[in-house]
């Protein structure tokens, strides 16, 4: 039999358990949280789990080591000759030491990256720091400027209503949600609404992935309506109206030139898939997953040529630049299921990424690396902290990870058990899942389902390595739930409108109890009354009298109609339905790609 562990590299070493120490049980102060900034590589401000015995170090490298030609610098003092056509400045650091940066005389800042490093505290910086009190402007800064964080703002953005945020293991744990129009789904309108409905439900970014439609329209609408950063895979866009292999690094350029005008803060880009990295495929049990992947794939042997994005990537970082877009390096040879998780395949293609990494540094473009969808929980902290050393620390965004491929209709569940591993052993952001995954586009409920999953696995992370402040709502959830004030229970809740129908539902008083126990066998209710330690005596959290509610608003009156969202008459419903618009009542359906009637085929997944 075949194991996940039978597939780990080498270097993988699972911890001893027989007679061994396992964090939390057997040290008396493992549960003495919270943790602190703890100082990883070069005074690293970066909150991750302790690492277990055998994980890859950190990098002892930040992007202050790839600097562009002509550039210097270091800390401390130290006397040094300034070349000709060259100044330098030096400035404070939040610890109290001093860098020195020189570089070329006609250097003018456009990036995030470039003003770090010339030691500026932008706006965007600022506010970064106004959204995440734990750290101050100057930290924000040091993070920027040595690649362990990212600002997606790209300068059209800033111009309509984008308000600035980061990625990084030092600030709070992102979420990204996903939405865009299909070839047989969705449209602008539908794709506008679902936006302001992910931003609702607590989404710190969004990707545009719209594959049909009138992709320019779409785009440019759901920038202009956005708070958040929004970010595309470009690729989608370039072959839209020409064959694949008509792709070349002018269409390429173009259509990203474009997209940046347009206001898109991150691109996802695969330059990391190699023409010698498909050999490795070869193995697996689904192949590449990646849309993006795939066409470059193709691409690749079609031509018998390099992926023009990875050689021509200093070009793609020109245009990046000019308008201050983030990368998102995807990875395009994720796995998409358990068996072909941390395979050569992949794990070839994260070097890969940390070369580009490198290179997109020395350019002065900021940068984030995409991770894996489809990981075994007990391998998820090997691959945060592999791709932590290989690609210098630079944020990770990863796409669950899902811990179990058999629950399809149920794997936003699935997949934020993964996502609140990958963000405790050091994933910055989570690409949400929503029950629709493998099964089609989300819609709007899907969208709220997928973001609160997603938001509890972010938030658990954050509480659980001890982000200050975190914990704070938690806490003060708790305390009035011990006073039984249902009405400060009901507003510190992240869904109030849902905690109140189900309380409602069965009990439409707010007592000294709940309906879950009844009065004589309420816990909480009791111990209120235990003199010697009398819970529920926080200030400012005692309950009035019992009172009758409000009756449930229209909102709270559909939560409770839909709860279990489909029937199972439904569900068999809505298949007959789809079974029917394509033909597959009276066999396969006519959109399957090997059905004779091609034409046909096109005509359904054009909506015609």
């Amino acid at each position: 039999m075949i194991t996940s562990s039978d597939k780990r590299p080498p270097a993988y070493q699972l911890p001893t358990i027989g007679g061994g120490v396992v964090a939390g049980t057997t040290n008396p102060g493992a549960f003495a949280n919270p943790r602190k900034l703890a100082p990883a590589a070069r005074g690293a401000l970066t909150y991750s789990s302790p690492d277990t015995p055998g994980m890859p170090a950190p990098s002892d490298k930040t992007a202050w080591d790839f600097l562009p030609d002509g550039w210097q610098s270091w800390e401390g003092q130290r006397d040094h000759r300034q070349a000709a056509g060259s100044m330098s400045i030096s400035f404070g650091q939040s610890d109290g030491s001093t860098r020195t940066v020189v570089y070329p005389q006609n250097f003018a800042a456009v990036t995030q990256l470039e003003f770090a490093r010339l030691g500026v505290i932008t706006p965007q910086m600022q506010r970064v720091a106004e959204r995440e009190p734990h750290l101050t402007a100057t930290q924000v800064r040091e993070e920027v400027a040595a690649g362990r964080m990212v600002i997606p703002a790209n300068k059209v953005h800033l111009g309509y209503q984008l308000d600035p945020m980061a990625i990084g293991r030092a600030s709070a744990t992102k979420i990204n949600a996903n939405m865009g129009a299909s070839p047989i789904s969705s449209g602008t309108a539908e794709e506008v609404e679902k936006l302001l409905w992910a931003e609702k439900w607590g989404a710190d970014t969004v990707m545009d992935l719209s594959t049909g439609g009138n992709l320019d329209e779409c785009r440019e609408a759901i920038i202009r309506a956005s708070r958040l950063p929004i970010g595309t895979v470009p690729i989608y866009a370039m072959i839209i109206g020409r064959k694949l292999e008509d792709l070349s690094i002018e269409v390429i350029l173009e259509s990203l030139r474009h997209q940046a005008k347009q206001g898109v803060d991150y691109f996802t880009i695969h330059a990391g898939v190699l023409r010698e990295h498909l050999e490795l495929v070869k193995e697996r049990l689904i192949g590449i997953v990646s849309r993006g992947g795939s066409l470059l794939a193709k691409w690749m042997l079609i031509h018998r040529k390099q992926n023009p994005m990875y050689e021509h990537w200093e070009a793609i970082c020109a245009v990046l630049r000019e308008f201050d877009v983030t990368f998102s390096i995807g990875d395009g040879l994720r796995p998409g299921g358990l068996a072909d998780a941390t395979d050569r395949a992949q794990l070839a293609e994260l070097c890969t990424l940390g070369e580009l990494t490198e290179r997109a540094w020395r350019q002065g473009v900021q940068v984030m690396i995409e991770g894996p969808g489809h990981v075994p929980f007990d391998q998820i902290e090997y691959n945060m902290k592999l791709e932590r050393q290989l690609c210098h620390g630079a944020p990770f965004y990863v796409l669950g990870p899902l811990v179990t491929d058999i629950f399809p209709g149920y794997d936003h569940i699935t997949s934020c058990i993964g996502a609140t591993a990958a963000a405790y052993h050091g994933a910055a952001m989570l690409c949400y899942v929503t029950p629709k995954e493998h099964l089609g586009l989300p819609k709007k409920d899907d969208v709220k389902q997928g973001c609160i999953a997603y938001k509890i696995a972010a938030h658990a992370a954050d509480v659980a390595l001890g982000i200050p402040g975190a914990r704070q709502r938690d806490d003060e959830l708790t305390k009035a739930r011990a006073a039984l004030n249902w009405q400060k229970h009901f507003e510190l809740a992240f869904d109030p409108d849902t905690a109140r129908a189900y309380h409602d539902e069965d009990l439409d008083v707010d007592t000294d109890f709940c309906a879950m126990c009844g009065h004589d066998w309420c816990s909480v209710r009791i111990s209120k009354e235990i003199q010697e330690f009398a819970s529920g005596k926080a200030a400012g959290f005692a309950a009035d009298a019992p009172k009758i509610t409000a009756a449930l608003t229209i909102a709270q009156q559909e939560i409770l109609r839909q709860r279990g969202v489909l029937s199972p008459a439904e569900v068999h419903r809505l298949a007959s339905k789809v079974k029917s618009k394509v033909g597959a009542d009276r066999g396969k359906a006519a959109c399957h790609s090997d059905q004779a009637d091609v034409d046909k085929a096109k005509a359904i997944q054009q909506g015609a």
